[in-house]
């Protein structure tokens, strides 16, 4: 940004008009023989009064030139500390412009990672990663006292990792009759999931667990034919109370 000097009607005379002014003024007074008679003594001879009286005229004009510096000096001076102050003020601006920018940054990065941390805690998967529904839900048949199936079989060598399929807390760990050794778990969303025919368990009761957490390995405990992963969705703890798994896991966003 380029600074002026005031313009006004007071403005002073530029450096040349003040100097050509005072030389001017230099001149007469010695024309005049003013400065000759204050700097040459009455008995002096002509030669000596000329000599003297150029002297004088060049100390007034040095004079003059010395107040013109001064006065410029000082308003070179006044102008680079207002230039100096318009920069730091500009500076400051700058560097709580950016400074806003870097708190905005971080306060959106924290958001972002609470809602992904929010979507990774409420999300489910398959409770056996890359399995596949060996038994589907409500077969009929001898090998359930109810005469139908009651959830799901999920595909699972002895020894598989079985996962919990959401967040929530184990309500029932041990074992559970036909289920053998079992699992259940209240999610978060108020729902149940059950893990039947385990062959040994890693979860305890009142235990909080997470979406993929382990909480034991398949087998073949109970009422059983071989190794797989018995799985029922519920509205409650109790038996009686299963619902589809399959659309259960779906509706959750599982690929079944």
């Amino acid at each position: 940004m380029a600074f002026t000097r005031s313009t006004g009607k007071h403005r002073a005379p530029s450096r040349m008009s003040r100097r050509s002014a005072h030389a001017a003024g230099a001149a007469a007074l010695a024309t005049s023989g003013v400065i000759g008679t204050l700097t040459s003594p009455a008995f002096a001879a002509d030669a000596e009064r000329a000599s003297f009286e150029d002297a004088g005229v060049k100390q007034a004009i040095a004079g003059y030139d010395l107040a013109d510096q001064v006065e410029d000096q000082a308003a070179a001076q006044e102008l680079a500390a207002e230039v100096a102050e318009r920069q730091a003020m500009a500076e400051m601006a700058a560097e709580r412009q950016a400074e806003a920018r870097l708190e905005a940054a971080r306060e959106a990065e924290e958001r972002a990672s609470r809602e992904a941390e929010r979507k990774r805690l409420d999300s489910f998967q398959s409770p056996v990663a890359g399995s596949y529904v060996s038994t589907s839900y409500r077969s009929g048949g001898s090998l359930w006292s109810s005469g139908s199936h009651s959830g799901v079989d999920f595909h699972a060598p002895y020894g598989s990792s079985v996962v919990s399929v959401g967040r929530g807390t184990v309500v029932e760990a041990g074992w559970g009759g036909a289920y053998g050794n079992n699992v259940v778990i209240r999610m978060h969303d108020g729902t149940y999931t059950q893990y039947g025919h385990l062959a040994s368990i890693g979860v305890s009761v009142g235990q909080e667990v997470m979406p993929g957490q382990q909480i034991g390995v398949s087998g073949s405990t109970g009422n059983s034919t071989g190794p797989h992963l018995h799985f029922e969705a519920r509205t409650t703890a109790e038996y009686g109370s299963d619902i589809d798994p399959v659309s259960y896991l779906r509706a959750r966003g599982v690929n079944v």
